[in-house]
Order: structure tokens, then sequence, then C-alpha cells
């Protein structure tokens, strides 16, 4: 079967969310030196919420403490506030059927806000491919990059990643160009952005 690609022609017409849960450490462990020994028990999780928009692929990212419907309406709201910073007001919204994502809060919060919200069809992650290509980058490049020291120094670091992600790192569907690129900001908010 053929793989069918899509893009939406404008920054702002369809916004992708995922969430990747990530193991909360107090110490370095068995990742970072391979001994078992030193890894941090029963610390809990942190969940990575992530967003990209479709056509420029900029993306916004922030560690909430669960995936509930809460946190879920905070992380659109964050994310709407920093699109919109950017000039970009968000039409559209694609998530898959995580409960978060299906709740009547997270619903009101699309409605209130004008948005038009789809899911992806049920197992089928390639739906919602571009945010979830964008996790394993974030993964790899980010989370797993570095051998931090406890999970509040990998956070502390996600907001550089980003910037050089969003900013500098050259994307093969852009042509090799930032996905700041795609958005028209003039001089003197790259200035702002940049400060």
């Amino acid at each position: 079967m053929a793989q069918r690609r899509y893009q939406w022609e404008k920054p702002r017409d369809l916004l992708h969310i995922d969430i990747k849960e990530m193991g909360r450490f107090a110490q370095a462990g068995q990742r970072a030196h391979g001994d078992r020994r030193r890894a941090t028990r029963g610390a809990g999780w942190e969940f990575g919420h992530v967003c990209i928009d479709d056509a420029s692929r900029v993306a916004f990212a922030d560690i909430l403490a669960n995936e509930r419907q809460e946190s879920v309406v905070a992380f659109l709201s964050s994310a709407l506030g920093f699109y919109k910073s950017l000039g970009i007001t968000v039409r559209r919204v694609m998530a898959d059927n995580g409960s978060g994502y299906v709740s009547k809060s997270f619903f009101k919060a699309c409605a209130e806000r004008g948005l038009k919200h789809f899911r992806t069809r049920p197992y089928t992650l390639r739906t919602n491919g571009k945010a979830e290509r964008f996790l394993q980058t974030a993964l790899r490049e980010w989370a797993y990059a570095a051998n931090y020291g406890s999970s509040n120094e990998r956070a502390s670091e996600l907001p550089r990643w980003l910037h050089e992600y969003n900013f500098y790192k050259n994307h093969s569907a852009l042509q090799n160009k930032p996905p700041i690129s795609r958005i028209e900001v003039g001089v003197n908010k790259v200035l702002q952005l940049h400060s």
C-alpha cells in the first residue's frame, strides 16, 4: 500500500498534538553508565506533551506531571500562546484517542477557542505521524542525547533544544531549511525571539 503524505498549505491550518511518558529520575542511572544498581527506583513518571505545526514544522513542548484532561487543556493553552507569539492563530488540532483528548474538557477548550478538533483512527499511528516523528527526534536529540543528572536537569534543557530545533535544524521536508523559515516573522519579532 502506497503511503499518502499530506501537508496543509499554511502555518495555522493544523496542529498535531501527542504525549510521551518518560521516566522520572533523581540521579543518573543505567542509561548513563550501565549500572542497574544505580537506577532510581520508584521515582515515577512525567509526561512530555508535544505539538507541531503541520505546514511549518515549528514545534512546542512541555513536561507536565500527568496526561489527565486538566494537563492536556493547560498544554493546549500554552501551545496556542506560543504560536500566537509567532503570529500564528491555529485553526485545527489533531490528537490521538488518549483519555485527555477525548474528554469533555478538551472538546470544550477547543470549542471556546474556535478550533476544529480531529481525532486519529484508533491504533493508526501514522495518522498523527508528524507528532510521532517529532517525538522520536526529541527523544533521540534531547531526552536521551546527554547523561543528565536528574529529570529536572533534562527538563531545563528542553527550551534550549526546542529553540535550536525551530530556528537552526534543517528539515528535509522543508528543502533543508529550519521550521521558522516557513513563518513570516518580521525582523523585530526575530530579534525579540532571540533575546
